[in-house]
């Protein structure tokens, strides 16, 4: 049995009534919205799909928490909130995350400890790792009911700050820190996480962009051999390897261009235009240029697109550089390029929503790990809202919007010879929300 905490918590009296409170209630939980990760978990295979990737080198007569039930226990609690393995130790019994695991929520054995989940963590090899990243491409790819005409690959460093003697730790002087800078790929109209890769917080070079588009491009092409895929960056990504690769291997471009001389001569008059119209209307002035640009490191002429904001606070000038021969400056700069943006949303759902910073073990493959296990929280939450929450006032929400008010619901479990009940707050305010939810969920696993 579990030993249940009895300390009261005293509270000011209620019309002459002593209020007290205490932990003493196993059929409760304070995460009851965690059904629904299950039953998106269940609709997606993401976890038996990762589980799969890994070699299991347990005795498996020997083992009392399968690996499923682990990557699901972490990806869940991590949606929930619970970011840390020592959170663990506290909701092992919960009776909402033993039933999403998959265990009977009050006979059943508890789940995994935070000593079981760093053995995981420390166990994976490098080749589980590259079975993972393959992993979760393929799940990206079977997200597609029907192959899309173009996907967009957007990719971006984000700074990931260490505390400690963690490998691949280095100084970044822009950060001030030491850190990681990990990849982060989405594909940047759909938001759907393809993957991301851990590595040393410096700026990227073009071999290391280079082993990452390949080996995504190529999984994609394998299903996909026709499709559009267009490649979304910034600046640090332009490099003539770069740019070499994604010609050779018929991938469009989008990438920033840092700003040099040559480029101001060429735009010259686009800028001046647009500074003398500024000083005679007033306001904001906004213009476009598109010129082909060769720098001494490329192989051949690149087509650039200026644009040119002026106002009162001064002249503002960024370039583009991009494969697409026939479409309109301002579309590509304002439509394609700036369309990027919405992956910083994405970033701060992996990791401020979902905490994938958290990368405090010693060894890069446990962190790379960890990693993934954080992006297996994200794909749940995203099909979550794609699928289920899509309509409603949730829809277009941040992670832990939906977190707080989807997931942290109260629930209190009753368990019969066959049934197994929650019961739900009566006041819980998104009640319709719910409903559609579980419409949805039925839909789909009718379909």
């Amino acid at each position: 049995m579990n030993k249940i905490i009895t300390t009261q918590l005293e509270f000011t009296p209620l019309n002459r009534k002593k209020m007290t409170a205490q932990f003493d209630e196993p059929r409760v939980s304070s995460d009851g919205g965690a059904l629904y990760l299950r039953e998106v978990d269940r609709h997606i295979g993401l976890m038996d799909r990762l589980a799969a990737a890994i070699d299991d080198t347990r005795r498996q007569s020997h083992v009392d928490h399968e690996l499923t039930e682990l990557l699901r226990q972490r990806a869940y609690q991590i949606a929930c909130g619970y970011e840390d393995a020592d959170d663990c130790d506290h909701l092992r019994m919960d009776p909402v995350l033993k039933t999403a695991v998959g265990r009977d929520p009050l006979d059943a054995p508890n789940l995994g400890s935070q000593p079981t989940m760093s053995r995981l963590e420390n166990r994976v090899t490098t080749r589980d790792l590259i079975r993972l990243g393959y992993a979760f491409i393929d799940q990206f790819i079977g997200s597609y009911d029907t192959p899309p005409e173009v996907i967009v690959l957007d990719m971006d460093p984000t700074a990931d700050h260490v505390h400690g003697h963690q490998q691949l730790a280095l100084f970044n002087a822009f950060e001030d820190e030491y850190c990681f800078m990990p990849f982060h790929v989405y594909e940047g109209t759909s938001g759907k996480y393809i993957t991301s890769v851990l590595r040393a917080g410096k700026t990227p070079t073009a071999s290391e962009i280079i082993s990452v588009l390949k080996r995504i491009v190529r999984r994609i092409r394998r299903c996909w051999p026709k499709l559009q895929i267009i490649f979304r960056a910034d600046s640090q990504h332009t490099k003539p390897e770069v740019m070499k690769w994604l010609d050779a291997h018929n991938v469009a471009f989008v990438t920033g261009l840092s700003p040099n001389k040559r480029l101001e001569t060429i735009f010259k008059s686009t800028i001046r235009d647009a500074e003398r119209k500024h000083q005679r209307l007033g306001g904001s002035v906004r213009a476009y240029g598109s010129d082909f640009y060769q720098a001494g490191t490329w192989e051949k002429s690149q087509r650039v697109i200026c644009r040119v904001q002026v106002s009162d606070k001064g002249t503002d000038v960024r370039y583009v550089v991009t494969s697409f021969q026939e479409a309109g400056a301002k579309y590509l700069y304002e439509t394609v390029y700036c369309g990027r943006g919405k992956m910083e949303l994405m970033i701060k759902d992996h990791k401020v929503a979902l905490k994938s910073d958290r990368t405090s073990c010693t060894s890069k493959q446990a962190n790379q790990f960890r990693l993934f296990v954080h992006s297996a929280a994200y794909v749940i939450m995203h099909a979550l809202r794609e699928n289920l929450l899509r309509g409603s006032e949730l829809a277009t929400a941040q992670f832990d919007t939906i977190r707080l008010r989807l997931l942290k619901i109260g629930a209190r479990v009753d368990v019969g010879k066959t049934f197994i009940r929650f019961h739900f707050p009566e006041a819980y305010p998104l009640q319709p929300v719910l409903i559609r939810a579980s419409e949805r969920l039925a839909a789909l696993n009718s379909s």
